[in-house]
């Protein structure tokens, strides 16, 4: 059996102009980063600007579990199968962060036939992108320390800054370290740490952009800390803002690349979902929309995450529509939900199956909950069995949703006509009546309690005295009215990863809340989430190699 990387390998790649002329896009709008990639200039988001938008899909999925989901096989699978039946889809993902790569995960470019390359590519240095957010964030963190060895004019209080250096690598090490030793010319010490770069606010800026001008603006809102009188300190005092969209300006522009089967794909923009918002960048989604008749678009982890903040950060913010949900579960993850255990999912358990598919129903209502009709997609392995089966379809039809077995992973775009068809069927058939979840304008708690009770089925919202302290201060900002993120565990609808299916009877403790300006949310951390990841014991990187003719093996 090929691994992926040789699937992608043996592929027949079209040049990217190519790829770009089939979606009419005149050459002088693609700049190529080699022959099978390219960004998309800024003056093409002009020639579209007047076309109409196609329409909106949103795939997103169950919690992740260790039998795995296969979203982003799904999301490209999709796309490709929407091919097949004849309609002009444009495929919208993230970028993935070498930290995963290197660390558990492994590549994120979709699986089996149903990926997107150059895979390798994709998966290690792309176009630059998560370096440039990299190098623009380090500048700004340099020139808060440069400014309090200068002379501090504004009186920064180095032990409340609150912006942080990053990288795009997981390095637990680098968490919580202490800056500036060695004597007076290499800088005042302090406390100081590293979160990983997709964790970053600069990455959740450059995905939530419009364009250079919104981008600048936003760079220049990011709150640095505060001075000795408890002040706010913003990035615009310091200066610099200017360089850091020098920086970014091409990290901007959209990524274009292509499936196995050839179908378009934009790549833009990578923030995790569990610590972050989870989205790819507004320009790809609002580009894709421009340029298809149907723009497939993936959230991180489950619905809980990467689907509430896509429709309450994303869309709020971009003025989005999303006209399906697309959500992807395995027979396999139901049964692990249901108490079965990783060895034993291969065989028939009909009654775990009954006890897990709660969590399916639960991410169903969740969307549900936003006024968008759901198709359910069944990630199919040869191991699912028809009384298995037959338990799906009984739950899909009690929730009055279409459901889809998809054999994607194995065979491309063939593999999902029939998902594709019945998300066409779902569109032209049941209207979106899309609304965010709460009123932005309410304050911090109650939004937080919002979507802890509607979304995650908590009974409420415990509160440290560091958060609360932390609500009152950026409330007194003036940021208590712009939406919040949460980072929480992607592997449970709670805060503790052990507690599968549909936990009862639990509380959510929001330990910590932080403000991101120039995102324009909060972020609210939950649980003992980490913003910097750290390596397994044996880390994915130790089975990846290059030979002496540059080919890559072991990259998934």
């Amino acid at each position: 059996m090929l691994t992926d990387i040789e699937i992608a390998q043996a592929a027949k790649m079209k040049k990217i102009l190519e790829i770009a002329d089939e979606l009419g896009i005149s050459e002088e709008d693609v700049e190529p980063y080699g022959h099978y990639k390219a960004k998309l200039s800024e003056a093409l988001f002009t020639k579209l600007a007047d076309k109409e938008d196609g329409k909106l899909i949103l795939v997103t999925a169950i919690n992740p579990t260790p039998a795995g989901e296969g979203k982003t096989t799904i999301s490209v699978g999709l796309a490709e199968s929407m091919a097949k039946i004849g309609k002009n889809a444009v495929l919208a993902l993230r970028e993935p962060s070498l930290g995963p790569v290197f660390g558990i995960k492994g590549g994120a470019a979709g699986g089996g036939y149903a990926q997107v390359v150059p895979m390798e590519d994709i998966n290690l240095h792309f176009t630059g992108d998560m370096h440039a957010i990299t190098a623009a964030n380090n500048l700004l963190c340099a020139l808060i320390d440069n400014h309090i060895q200068q002379g501090n004019a504004l009186g920064i209080d180095q032990r409340r800054i609150m912006f942080k250096r990053c990288m795009d690598m997981n390095d637990r090490n680098l968490r919580s370290i202490i800056v500036g030793l060695g004597g007076k010319v290499n800088g005042m010490p302090r406390e100081d740490g590293f979160q990983i770069t997709v964790a970053s606010e600069i990455m959740a800026i450059l995905c939530l952009a419009s364009d250079l001008a919104d981008l600048k603006a936003r760079l220049e809102r990011i709150f640095v800390g505060y001075t000795y009188e408890g002040k706010p300190v913003y990035a615009k005092d310091l200066g610099g803002c200017g360089a850091m969209v020098a920086l970014l300006k091409d990290a901007l522009k959209p990524n274009l690349v292509q499936t196995l089967e050839n179908t378009p794909a934009i790549m833009h923009g990578g923030p995790f979902a569990n610590i972050a918002h989870g989205c790819n960048s507004v320009r790809a989604t609002k580009l894709a929309l421009k340029l298809g008749d149907y723009t497939i678009t993936e959230a991180g982890f489950g619905s809980d995450l990467g689907a509430e903040k896509f429709m309450d950060i994303k869309c709020r913010f971009a003025g989005l529509k999303p006209n399906c949900v697309v959500l992807v579960a395995t027979i396999r993850a139901l049964k692990y939900n249901g108490g079965v255990a990783k060895a034993d999912l291969t065989t028939e358990n009909v009654e775990a199956l009954r006890k897990g598919i709660v969590n399916l129903k639960t991410h169903i209502e969740n969307m549900q909950k936003f006024g968008v009709p759901v198709v359910v997609a069944i990630n199919r392995f040869h191991t699912d069995t028809d009384a298995e089966i037959a338990v799906i379809g009984e739950v899909c039809e009690e929730m009055g949703v279409e459901y889809s077995l998809a054999e994607i992973f194995a065979k491309g775009g063939e593999g999902g006509t029939d998902l594709a068809q019945k998300v066409v069927k779902t569109i032209e058939e049941k209207p979106s009546n899309y609304a965010p979840l709460y009123d932005e304008k309410l304050p911090i708690k109650e939004k937080l309690n919002i979507i802890a009770k509607e979304i995650y089925r908590a009974d409420g919202v415990i509160f440290t005295a560091q958060a609360e302290k932390a609500i009152k201060e950026i409330t007194d900002l003036g940021f208590g009215d712009i939406p919040v993120c949460v980072a929480k565990t992607q592997y449970s609808l709670s805060d503790d990863p052990a507690k599968l299916g549909k936990p009862e009877n639990f509380e959510i403790t929001v330990r910590d809340v932080k403000l991101s300006a120039g995102a324009g949310f909060v972020v609210a951390y939950t649980g003992d989430i980490m913003t910097m990841p750290g390596l397994p014991k044996l880390p994915a990187a130790n089975k990846i190699d290059c030979d002496n003719e540059g080919n890559i093996s072991g990259l998934f």
